[in-house]
């Protein structure tokens, strides 16, 4: 399996990578399918069902509202997040959907839109798409939401892996070990040979470029966090916290009360919180590598960017390339599906990536990057996917906050030593894999357990 940067970072929208952002582009592929096969004119009814944890905790992440704006046509990438409800308020209204935006066809959300809360074999976000003429089945397909917003159609679900057309990489490496010797015996850093594989799909000018658009969005989530005040919708009642946490850290500054450790975890909080809550509200964002922990990797890197008054648009680039084998590498060999395996998949997968990303830019060999990686996942096994009410807020907003500063202290005890340690992160990732398989169902985005049915009310 060969994956570019630009698969672990996307821009997207909120609250979900796998509830949301995938589901949309699945949908999306479905009704462009139909138009591109002369089927849309024919098409009399949609029915749209979903299982499996996109059924279990589906409308508190925003699911069901995704594939219908899929379905219309809407892309995560370039929708409009402010004017999206409204849209998918005005299918409701006139139980009229507009398949690909331009044939509509009758659609009442209580029957054309069923929730099954029964996984399918393959995965546990799955939902079937289907489109009906006037007396037969025109199109049916199901779709798998696996993680970071990536998804696979049943026929590429159920095809063989030695099958699938592999790009051919001038250094492919399915472990970390083999990432380690090919970057011994060939002279290079991490994200420098993580550059050279990107070369295959694109120009390092466009490469470069588009690193750079990935992180200007990041900065935008940020400020955008920042800047907007209120309770985050659901119904948890959630206060955004990160406008004030900000007004009180310049206030801070300006009169100098600052101890560096502290205001340095301040200021990573801060970034984390901002992105999550922007991510909670259902705004524009980055998976990274997922919504559910997007907050971690923009909180590492902005702190460095914005303290560090050396920084430059390469060490962006460097910072996200290496990021990116560390998230390809957990991806390849275990998952980043919060279904799949919990919160270690999405959580400390980021938090890994944050941690290498920054070993690399302040000067780590490859070995000590693999450590910090290692550091960052290892202190993150076991943790589960329990969001209280189904809503991507508690825990997962401070746990992003949390995550990021593990990833500055994991990065910065392997920058202290030599790259030598104990347990490998092949090791550590295999363990993540086999966690998550010996997890059980209801911590794993569910909300059927712990923190999801343990929330004390008062």
């Amino acid at each position: 399996m060969s994956i570019s940067v630009f698969d672990l970072f996307k821009i997207g929208i909120g609250p979900s990578s796998s509830h949301t952002v995938g589901p949309m582009r699945a949908a999306a592929t479905f009704s462009s399918y139909l138009a591109e096969n002369d089927l849309l004119q024919h098409v009399s009814a949609i029915n749209i069902t979903l299982f499996g944890s996109l059924s279990s905790t589906g409308k508190g992440h925003g699911t069901d509202d995704a594939v219908i704006a899929g379905l219309m046509g809407e892309l995560p990438d370039i929708v409009d997040p402010v004017t999206l409800p409204d849209k998918i308020a005005q299918v409701d209204a006139t139980e009229r959907l507009f398949l690909a935006g331009k044939h509509a066809v009758p659609f009442i959300r209580k029957q054309d839109l069923r929730f099954n809360d029964e996984p399918l074999p393959y995965h546990p976000n799955a939902m079937c798409l289907t489109a009906y003429g006037d007396d037969c089945i025109l199109y049916e397909n199901t779709y798998y939401s696996i993680g970071g917003g990536f998804f696979l159609d049943q026929s590429e679900a159920t095809k063989d892996a030695h099958l699938v057309p592999q790009v051919e990489l001038p250094y492919p490496f399915e472990t970390a070990n083999e990432l380690l010797t090919l970057c011994q015996t060939h002279d290079l850093r991490i994200s420098e040979l993580m550059m050279e594989n990107e070369k295959v799909w694109r120009k390092e000018a466009d490469i470069r470029q588009g690193i750079l658009t990935i992180w200007h969005a990041m900065e935008a989530c940020v400020n955008s966090g920042l800047s907007h005040q209120g309770i985050l919708p659901g119904g948890l009642n959630v206060r955004r916290r990160a406008h004030s946490l900000h007004q009180s850290l310049l206030q801070a500054c300006d009169t100098n009360v600052i101890s560096s450790t502290l205001s340095g975890m301040d200021w990573v909080n801060l970034f984390a919180l901002a992105v999550n809550e922007e991510n909670a509200a259902g705004g524009r964002m980055v998976t990274a590598p997922t919504n559910g922990a997007a907050g971690i990797i923009p909180a590492v890197l902005m702190y460095y960017m914005h303290f560090n008054p050396k920084a430059t648009d390469d060490d962006v680039v460097n910072f996200l390339l290496a990021a990116a084998a560390i998230g390809a590498l957990c991806k390849k060999n275990a998952s980043i599906s919060g279904a799949e395996v919990g919160c270690q998949g999405e959580v400390g997968s980021a938090c890994a990536m944050a941690a290498a990303g920054l070993a690399e830019v302040l000067g780590g060999t490859p070995k000590q990057v693999e450590n910090a990686a290692e550091i960052g996942l290892e202190h993150n096994l076991g943790l589960t996917c329990d969001p209280v009410g189904g809503l991507v807020q508690v825990p997962c907003i401070e746990r992003n906050a949390i995550a990021g500063v593990k990833a500055i202290n994991a990065a910065q005890m392997a920058l202290r030593g030599d790259g030598d340690h104990f347990i490998s992160l092949d090791k550590v990732i295999r363990t993540m894999r086999d966690t998550g398989r010996d997890m059980q169902d209801k911590y794993k985005e569910t909300s059927k357990g712990g923190l999801a049915v343990n929330t004390i009310e008062c």
